[in-house]
């Protein structure tokens, strides 16, 4: 259920804060749905979908000017919600392709690539958006426009392009009916180079994710 003090009659559909704050609360509402794994079958195209339109949002907070808050310090949220439960529902359901490559800075030279996880950039994507959506509730707009900005520039940014990066490949990978390699026995915890991520790849054909994922293979040319 959506908070009703995101769309007060009073608030103006078509300011800044009030879009940035629908968009965001749209991504944690859309995406806590997929994680309750009742359309597995839908739950990678529809990923695809919702980190595309949150970054939409982001880019228009990237491109806006410096927010600056109206206090000096950062009031205090209270605790911030566990998002363990999301984080291990969406590491089960996504299982065979939950880990991928990424390359941290690609402006950064020779910079070797590093195992990641969907599951756990989702969680911290998640975590960062209901950080700046308690401010927004609590009426501290400013505060909670800035810290989607920096948080954006600083951490959801960047782990939710890796992620549409990764799920982007996926489906393209299903829907063009090529080989997938699979990252297997990689795991995160693992300070890995390049020739050990190639080390670790295995082949596997897409036909033995693609129906568990609920991507068909087909191709985009009839």
């Amino acid at each position: 259920m959506s908070d009703p003090t995101l769309h007060s009659v009073t608030q103006d559909p078509d300011d800044f804060a009030v879009q940035i704050a629908d968009s965001i609360e749209s991504f944690i509402v859309a995406t806590t749905e997929v994680a309750k794994g009742d359309e597995p079958d839908s739950a990678v195209p529809f990923l695809l979908l919702e980190i595309s339109q949150l970054l939409l949002a982001g880019g228009r907070l990237g491109a806006h000017e410096d927010i600056v808050p109206d206090e000096r310090y950062e009031p205090d949220t209270g605790p911030e919600p566990d998002v363990d439960d999301l984080r291990e529902r969406f590491a089960v359901m996504l299982e065979p392709v939950d880990v991928f490559s990424e390359v941290f800075d690609p402006y950064e030279p020779r910079k070797a690539p590093v195992p990641a996880r969907i599951s756990d950039n989702l969680a911290d994507i998640v975590t960062d958006l209901r950080h700046g959506l308690a401010h927004y509730r609590a009426g501290r707009t400013s505060e909670a426009l800035w810290w989607w900005q920096f948080s954006y520039f600083s951490n959801w940014g960047p782990t939710a392009s890796a992620t549409l990066r990764a799920l982007q490949s996926l489906v393209a990978h299903v829907r063009l009916d090529q080989p997938l390699a699979e990252l297997d026995g990689l795991d995160t915890d693992e300070d890995l180079t390049e020739e050990d991520l190639a080390e670790e790849a295995g082949r596997v054909m897409l036909e033995e994710i693609a129906t568990p994922l609920g991507l068909r293979i087909r191709s985009l040319r009839k």
